[in-house]
């Protein structure tokens, strides 16, 4: 991570910034972006929701991170419940913190900022647990999680509007080094 510093994000101030290096890092549209702004603004609300941020000297976001303590009445957990619950880990969804997002910029990807961010978040939690939803694909995020200790949980699981299928994932906290 060289020249880059992991630390607290006020990510509604920088919500647009984050936005950009999602909308790199995951392949959004604009209007896809313009969806997500809201859906984070509503997240930041709830309850032990909290933000990191990776950024050069410059003061440039790099990589973000957030996530909050699961609460199963939040859109996520009731569409990944019933896939949970098929597969005997519905109890997952309690004493939780869930990893909402975590992306970095392409040009800074490999240079371990990813891990920075999901551990230093993670390491925060009072939870003894951490959840989360990735593309159902092998791709650098999916090995980086099971080498951090996540397992799957479900596979396949469809969200509306998702073109592909998602795995959820979970650890025990604290994460492997």
């Amino acid at each position: 991570m060289d020249d880059i510093t992991v630390g607290p994000l006020d990510l509604a101030a920088r919500v647009d910034d984050a936005l950009a290096v999602q909308a790199l890092a995951f392949g959004l549209t604009q209007d896809e972006v313009n969806v997500r702004r809201h859906i984070v603004l509503r997240h930041l609300t709830s309850p032990g929701a909290r933000a990191l941020g990776a950024t050069t000297p410059e003061g440039r976001l790099v990589g973000f991170v957030y996530g909050m303590p699961n609460d199963r009445t939040h859109w996520w957990s009731t569409v990944v419940e019933p896939y949970l619950r098929a597969n005997g880990h519905e109890g997952w969804l309690d004493d939780s913190f869930v990893i909402t997002e975590l992306h970095v910029h392409p040009d800074f990807q490999n240079r371990r900022i990813g891990r920075g961010l999901i551990t230093t978040i993670t390491d925060a939690a009072e939870e003894p647990r951490s959840i989360l939803s990735a593309i159902d694909t092998e791709s650098p995020a999916r090995a980086l999680y099971r080498k951090l200790g996540y397992r799957d949980l479900a596979r396949n699981v469809v969200f509306p509007s998702a073109p592909r299928p998602y795995a959820v994932m979970g650890a025990p906290l604290p994460l492997r080094g």
